[in-house]
């Protein structure tokens, strides 16, 4: 047996207060420093941040040690990939060329351990967000970022991150069994397709259903709830760091 483990995160939403969650940077540093030798690849499915607009000189200094802890892993040997929220949707060039870290803006096939696996943050899958699907097109529009990108980090920053912190709001007021169950059938769709594991986040609602057609895993939030996924040799639990 090979031991080699593979971690899953999202939603921790850093750079922004949030009661009961003032500690998880320090907690996420912890997760990843104490991770085994054969911790061989970290998948950030999307809202690592609260807000990312990734300007030409300009870092956050907030997020000053959360990135030095994911160059730290990266130059361990871990392979970090991940893949754009709706808060971090505007990921630069910056995170590939300075932390070494893989981008995908969208969705992810990879085989994980043997398994077949699809990857996504989640965002617009719900019947109901047709507008939010229209508005996902026109923020991740490259000529509209750069514009927007025209504004001082010290402008462009604060509003950004206002609205993000709106969305996150909304998210949380209007979760329901209804919105859950709806993202267990569009993982049993892509299981059912061929797919024998299906990642999803979005929902701040951590869950792995092991259905006949495969597993779905939800990695909740590392918000508050400090939710992550390991998997190792193949076979994937759903866990909750222990503060």
């Amino acid at each position: 047996m090979s031991n080699h483990t593979v971690f899953f995160i999202s939603d921790a939403h850093f750079g922004i207060p949030v009661e009961g969650g003032e500690n998880r940077e320090k907690h996420f540093e912890d997760l990843l420093s104490n991770a085994a030798g054969n911790l061989t690849d970290l998948y950030i499915i999307g809202d690592l941040f609260d807000f990312w607009i990734e300007y030409r000189y300009a870092i956050r200094p907030d997020y000053f040690s959360v990135l030095c802890c994911l160059k730290s892993l990266v130059d361990r040997g871990v392979k970090v990939h991940y893949l754009a929220g709706n808060h971090d949707f505007a990921l630069g060039p910056f995170l590939k060329e300075n932390i070494g870290i893989n981008i995908y803006h969208n969705s992810l096939e990879v085989q994980i351990q043997g398994k077949k696996t699809y990857l996504f943050h989640g965002d617009g899958l719900i019947k109901r967000d047709f507008g939010y699907r229209i508005l996902k097109k026109i923020l991740r529009n490259p000529v509209n970022q750069a514009i927007y990108k025209l504004l001082h980090p010290n402008w462009g920053i604060p509003i950004g991150s206002f609205f993000s912190g709106s969305s996150r709001k909304y998210l949380r007021k209007t979760l329901s069994e209804s919105i859950i169950e709806e993202y267990r059938g569009h993982a049993r769709k892509y299981l059912e397709s061929g797919y024998d594991l299906v990642v999803f986040a979005h929902t701040h609602h951590g869950e792995l259903c092991r259905f006949d057609s495969g597993i779905y895993l939800n990695t909740g939030s590392w918000l508050i709830n400090y939710n992550y996924a390991s998997m190792t040799d193949g076979e994937i639990a759903l866990r909750k760091f222990e503060v």
